[in-house]
Formats: C-alpha cells, sequence, structure tokens
C-alpha cells in the first residue's frame, strides 16, 4: 500500500514524539512491505511565527492533498499567557478540523494491567476498562455564534447543532459499537438544553437501524462521576463537542499517564491522527516526553485503512515496553527512558520475529 502522509509536528514536544512515530511507521512499511511518504507542514505557534498565521494556506493545500495528517502538539506560554493576543495557535486547529470536515473525534481509554498502579484512580474500578468516546467536533458551542464583551459586561456563546451533524457521527459510533461489546451511550444534558433533546431524537431514532445495540443515556454531570466510579460499565461513549471535551479529559486518567492516549479524527474526505497531551513545553527538547501516545495515534491511523495487522503490530510492541517497564519518567521515573529510546525499543519489539 502507497500512502502519503502530511506531518505536522506543531510546538513543544510535538517534534519529539512526531519524529518516532514516523519511525514506527518506517519500520511497519519495511516490515509488511508499504510505502509512506511524508509531507511536512508548520502549524500552530511555529506557524504564527514562521508566517503569522497559525494554519497557513500551504499548509492546508498539503492536508487537503495527501491520505492522512499525522499531528503533534500545539500551544506555546507566550500565547497562553496572553489574553490579549489576536492570533493563538489554537485557531489553526479549530481552522484545520472545520476546513478537512473532521467531525468525529475518537478516544480510546484503556487501562494497561501491568501499569494500573499508575493511575489516580483504585485499581479494582479500572481493571478491564476499555472504552471509546465519540465525540462530535465541528459543531456545538466552540463553532456557534459567540457575542463578545464590548465593555457591557455581557458575553454569549450558542450552542447549536443540525441534525445532519448528529447522525453522521451517531453512524459511526453504532458501527463502531457493533464491533465492539454492543452497547452505546448517550452522553448529554437533555433534562436542561434543547439542542440535547435533538441528540436524543436523532439517536434514538437512528437506533432502529442497528437492533443489535443497546442504548442508554446519562446526563453529563452523571456520566463525569460514573466515569470515575465505574469506567468498565461503558463501551462506546457518544456526545457533544464541549462535554465530549470534558469527559474525555477526565477519561484520561485512567490510564495512569497522558502520554498512552492516542485520538484519531474522522472528516468526509481526510482523517487526523494525534495524541491528546498537548504541547508540554516545560519538556521541550529534553528527550523526555513519552511518544506511545503518538505512536498508537499511528496505529489507529493503519486501522482507519483497515491494516488491522499492523496496527496490532504496533499495539503489541507498545505493550511489551509497559511489561518490561521500558517507559520514560512519567511511567517509570527510576529508570527512565528517552523518548528516542522508547521509539527505538518499539520498533525493535516490530521488526524483531
Amino acid at each position: 500500500m502507497n500512502k502519503k502522509i502530511a506531518v505536522l509536528a506543531g510546538d513543544g514536544i510535538g517534534p519529539e514524539v512526531t519524529k518516532e512515530a514516523r519511525k514506527v511507521l518506517d519500520a511497519i512499511a519495511k516490515k509488511y512491505n508499504h510505502t509512506f511518504e511524508y509531507q511536512e507542514a508548520d502549524a500552530g505557534a511555529i506557524a504564527i511565527d514562521r508566517h503569522g498565521d497559525p494554519l497557513p494556506s500551504s499548509t492546508l493545500e498539503i492536508c487537503k492533498n495527501t491520505d492522512a495528517v499525522l499531528f503533534g502538539a500545539i500551544g506555546d506560554p507566550k500565547y497562553d499567557n496572553d489574553p490579549e493576543a489576536k492570533v493563538r495557535p489554537e485557531q489553526g486547529l479549530l481552522k484545520l478540523r472545520k476546513e478537512l470536515q473532521l467531525f468525529a473525534n475518537l478516544r480510546p481509554v484503556m487501562a494497561f494491567d501491568s501499569i494500573l498502579d499508575l493511575s489516580p484512580l483504585r485499581e479494582n474500578r479500572i481493571k478491564g476498562c476499555d472504552f471509546i468516546i465519540y465525540r462530535e467536533l465541528t459543531g456545538g458551542i466552540y463553532f456557534g455564534e459567540k457575542k463578545e464583551d464590548d465593555g457591557s459586561g455581557k458575553a454569549s456563546d450558542l450552542m447549536y447543532y443540525e441534525e445532519e451533524e448528529i447522525q453522521r457521527i451517531a453512524k459511526l459510533a453504532f458501527e463502531a459499537a457493533q464491533n465492539r461489546r454492543k452497547k452505546i451511550t448517550l452522553v448529554d444534558k437533555a433534562n436542561v438544553l434543547a439542542s440535547s433533546r435533538l441528540w436524543r431524537k436523532v439517536v434514538q431514532k437512528l437506533a432502529s437501524d442497528y437492533p443489535d445495540v443497546t442504548l442508554d443515556f446519562l446526563f453529563v454531570d452523571n456520566a463525569a462521576m460514573q466515569v470515575i466510579l465505574n469506567p468498565s460499565q461503558f463501551d462506546v461513549i457518544l456526545t457533544s463537542n464541549m462535554f465530549g471535551d470534558i469527559i474525555s479529559d477526565e477519561a484520561s486518567t485512567i490510564s495512569g499517564s497522558l502520554g498512552l492516549l492516542p485520538s484519531a479524527s474522522i472528516g468526509v474526505s481526510s482523517s487526523m491522527f494525534e495524541p491528546i497531551h498537548g504541547s508540554y513545553p516545560q519538556a521541550k527538547g529534553q528527550d523526555i516526553a513519552n511518544p506511545m501516545a503518538a505512536i498508537l495515534s499511528a496505529a489507529m491511523m493503519l486501522e482507519h485503512w483497515n491494516l488491522f495487522d499492523e496496527a496490532n503490530s504496533i499495539k503489541e510492541a507498545v505493550n511489551t515496553c509497559l511489561e518490561n517497564n521500558y517507559a520514560t519518567v512519567d511511567i517509570n521515573p527510576g529508570s527512565a527512558k528517552k523518548c528516542s529510546e522508547v521509539g527505538d525499543y518499539i520498533v525493535h519489539n516490530i521488526l524483531k520475529d
């Protein structure tokens, strides 16, 4: 298989972890006789510094003309700490999602048996936990009409959804549930929000097309509590943009490290794959960041192309790392390995067979 991949390494530790993900993809290409062609482009703070734009038109063009986007991280303290900044790195990510019509964000959440003790939650609560969050990504309050404070002390954000936006991500979630444990939990606030009541109406109607999938509902406040009290009850969580943003960050505590959590953003004609950990600027250039989330994001990209054996090869190599405690400081502070060393070890485990 031949694929073109846009590489947007971005800011902070993004370039370091993305380098290791590419290293692993090259190992997969060698082992399974594929060809991956990379095209690098700027996005985020580095793009503002170089081009005055967090998503230059040249970057967007590359993304639109490749088979997938491998994304690193975005953000820089000099923008985070300046409330008056007119242009921010995150604006580039929002624009990219909109331009590529990346409407579904997928975040798998898993408790790894070999590092259960790293989670702040009790082992008996998280053992066996394995679910995935389907978060709508291009609608809702983040993209609704905004009215900034004009000096009157008033501001507003509109939470707006259309049936089509809900239906297309719900369809993906139902299809995923059919290949998992056949259960979907819709997380909303239908007792208060009209937009949530529309979600329920659309999802309930669609559920009749998937009689083998059980559909249940949780208000978002209860869902947030249940993610902590009993996360193993979940299989597929389906929810809106803002609720998904909050729930997925909360669920990230289950694995014990943000450095283990990949994500995929699926679009109409393109898709993007990125770790969820952010730019972590304090670790920039130190070769200490955990590359596993970026590497597992690359595995999700392979799954998106139906290369399941290749993706499983990566997952097994990552699991071998964890079982042997061959990991970066966030997982193994007593005998930490470098980011690049972990990448090399994963490559070694992929190619040794």
